[in-house]
């Protein structure tokens, strides 16, 4: 099965945990190999050689940069413009992937389809360059909204407005509070721009001001629901519907705190707790049965994000495990028809809808 993945994090794992991507994950946990400095080393679970071998053609990259004030306890910039000089140095390593064959940039209908193409014109994937449509996981890098359209020039297709606490323009996981002027000023330049809104990390507040305020195209890139794990960091039903109602596609997560309860970083097991990819199914089935339909769900693993196998499914070694939930889905009654939608048709539908 061909997949589209809506969320990895590549750049901030080859820049900033020194990880080469051309490398297959095997090679990756042996250069890491007795280091310490972060809790996923030696547990990547993501490269070059791995989206190839999982049938993975298309994914949605980021950029990422945090601004953070001072006494803050989450990590970050310490003003808006590093934080948007570390974002273009994220950009230029996507870049000198492209200029080494190994990815290629989509930011068009034309670009989307023939890229899909190519990678289903029966010929082995092993060689082909992956697809990258670039999104920016928290709207903090963009110093004032002349940079929007800077980083729409050279490809940024969707915004997060939000990552976690409070931000410049909207307050994400773990915080409170409507937007300000500034943030409802970044929806409508992003609406001009044609930019899609990203409506992951966006706190209670934030996510229905943004869905009043913003009249382009909604996805939830990696999100999973608050029925099953009780945290604002999910959807509940209500925003599930109301993200279905915008005709959004939401993107499960692999991250393990996401999918099972009382899940304590850097303690829990995911085999003790039971964490699986039927997991996963689980909170990708509740949006179905909500919405009536396969049309609104998609991957966006996550499984980059600062995590490898200690926080994800005990099931998935790596990335190209994503085709074991195929089978899942399809052991559970989910048609042919639905699982080319679910893996990459509604995410493909969506973009060939509002694209040009």
């Amino acid at each position: 099965m061909f997949i589209l993945d809506a969320h990895l994090d590549l750049s901030m794992n080859a820049m900033e945990w020194n990880r080469d991507l051309r490398n297959d994950v095997p090679t990756l946990r042996g250069l890491e190999k007795g280091m310490t400095d972060k809790p996923d080393r030696e547990r990547a679970t993501v490269s070059f050689p791995d989206l190839r071998r999982g049938n993975i053609g298309i994914v949605v990259a980021t950029q990422i940069a945090r601004f953070v004030k001072p006494g803050s306890i989450i990590p970050g910039w310490n003003s808006p413009e590093q934080a948007w000089a570390q974002t273009q140095g994220q950009l230029t390593w996507y870049k000198s992937m492209e200029e080494a064959g190994e990815m290629t940039q989509i930011t068009d209908k034309k670009s989307l389809l023939k890229h899909y193409n190519l990678w289903n014109d029966g010929t082995p994937n092993d060689k082909k360059p992956i697809g990258y449509i670039l999104s920016l996981e928290g709207a903090d890098s963009i110093v004032d909204l002349s940079y929007l359209e800077k980083a729409h020039n050279y490809g940024l297709r969707a915004v997060g407005p939000a990552h976690y606490g409070p931000g410049r323009y909207a307050n994400g996981t773990d915080a409170t509070g409507k937007m300000n002027q500034n943030g409802i000023d970044l929806l409508k330049e992003m609406e001009r721009l044609n930019i899609i809104l990203d409506a992951t990390h966006l706190c209670d507040d934030a996510f229905w001001q943004a869905l009043d305020h913003f009249n382009g195209a909604v996805w939830a890139s990696h999100n999973n629901c608050r029925a099953l794990v009780d945290h604002n960091r999910q959807y509940s039903d209500e925003m599930i519907k109301a993200l279905i109602s915008r005709g959004a596609v939401i993107g499960g997560a692999l991250d393990a705190w996401m999918m099972v309860p009382n899940w304590e970083r850097g303690i829990s097991d995911p085999r003790k707790m039971s964490c699986s990819l039927e997991t996963a199914f689980q909170h990708m089935d509740h949006i179905c049965q909500i919405a009536g339909n396969a049309n609104h769900i998609g991957i966006g693993s996550d499984l980059d994000g600062a995590f490898g196998t200690e926080q994800c499914p005990y099931d998935l070694d790596t990335i190209a495990d994503l085709q074991k939930l195929v089978l899942i889905f399809k052991n559970h009654g989910y048609t042919d028809e639905d699982l080319i939608k679910i893996f990459h048709q509604n995410w493909i539908d969506f973009l060939v809808k509002h694209w040009d």
